[in-house]
């Protein structure tokens, strides 16, 4: 913004314009006409576009668009933004989305209860406590995926549902190279250590090396974590399978990651995306997010969309 008075001309590029809702719109617009059209300060735009949704008190978590604050967003934009999506333009291979559902036990059941009701666990002789909500997602979400972090930050296994499915996965692809998408650190770790005992090689996809590999197909199992190798990546020559073994609230993060291999230039004429969802658990309203999110992006991106002619 410092700068930004002394740039004659400013083109913005971005595949996620809007990952979280209409007010990630607020910095990239005020960037490109200095709050021309959406104005100077975001509170200003708040009250103009939102009201509260989630609050406590005087405290305000979250807000949700005016009922007529779409389109009015839109117009005001509308001259300087267009949309050109890739499937529109570029040959691009079919997306195939699936949800792998897995169960917990009853006992397991209880536990994800115990923590979810209480904040407070406590599983093999060891306390783990929650102390606000944002905490409490994280640890229902690693509940989700077979274990947890305990206070000391040890790990404590609660189950193998997940990695059960992965590797029925794994073994369904006959042999087909899969890529895999972890959130935290033990579930590489754990993933790891089933793939070790299956005698299946793998890498991270983390250096030019491990990219290399896996495009060129010498990896069956590669493991990718949105956050570091989510973006700018080329990994459509190695394979056409992704598999989400831990999911993101992040839509940006989402999306960019499965775009390392639903993109131009892919081999397949196919790219699957498949899910592997604790029922009853956290999964299946991160999924929900994802989706909704998703809607309003895309409802932004038809609105500006470029018309092309001949």
């Amino acid at each position: 913004m410092k700068v930004r008075p002394k740039v004659k001309r400013i083109v913005g590029l971005t595949g996620t314009p809007a990952s979280n809702g209409l007010l990630d719109l607020f910095a990239e617009f005020r960037l490109l006409d200095m709050g021309e059209r959406l104005g100077r300060f975001i509170g200003q735009y708040r009250n103009e576009y939102f009201k509260p949704d989630k609050k406590n008190g005087y405290i305000v978590y979250s807000y949700k668009p005016l009922p007529d604050a779409e389109e009015r967003i839109y117009e005001k934009i509308s001259d300087i933004t267009v949309s050109m999506k890739a499937v529109d333009h570029l040959k691009m291979p079919e997306l195939i989305s699936n949800e792998y559902a897995v169960k917990m036990s009853e006992a397991e059941k209880e536990k994800y209860k115990e923590l979810k009701d209480e904040l407070i666990l406590e599983v093999q002789d060891t306390e783990i406590t929650v102390a606000n909500a944002a905490a409490l997602s994280n640890k229902l979400c690693q509940m989700s995926n077979g274990a947890i972090y305990d206070d000391s930050g040890e790990i404590i296994p609660i189950h193998n549902r997940k990695l059960d499915a992965l590797e029925d996965i794994i073994e369904s692809a006959n042999g087909k190279p899969v890529l895999v998408a972890y959130w935290f650190k033990h579930d590489r770790t754990r993933i790891a250590e089933r793939l070790y005992k299956l005698g299946i090689i793998y890498q991270e996809i983390k250096s030019a090396e491990s990219i290399k590999n896996w495009n060129s197909g010498k990896l069956p199992v590669a493991l990718i974590h949105p956050a570091s190798a989510g973006h700018g990546l080329n990994l459509q020559s190695g394979g056409n399978f992704l598999v989400w073994f831990g999911l993101t609230w992040s839509l940006e993060l989402y999306s960019q990651t499965n775009a390392r291999l639903w993109r131009q230039g892919q081999k397949s004429e196919t790219v699957i995306i498949q899910h592997i969802v604790t029922k009853g658990t956290v999964d299946e309203r991160i999924l929900k997010a994802l989706k909704e999110k998703d809607e309003t992006q895309t409802a932004l991106m038809t609105a500006v969309r470029a018309e092309m002619e001949g």
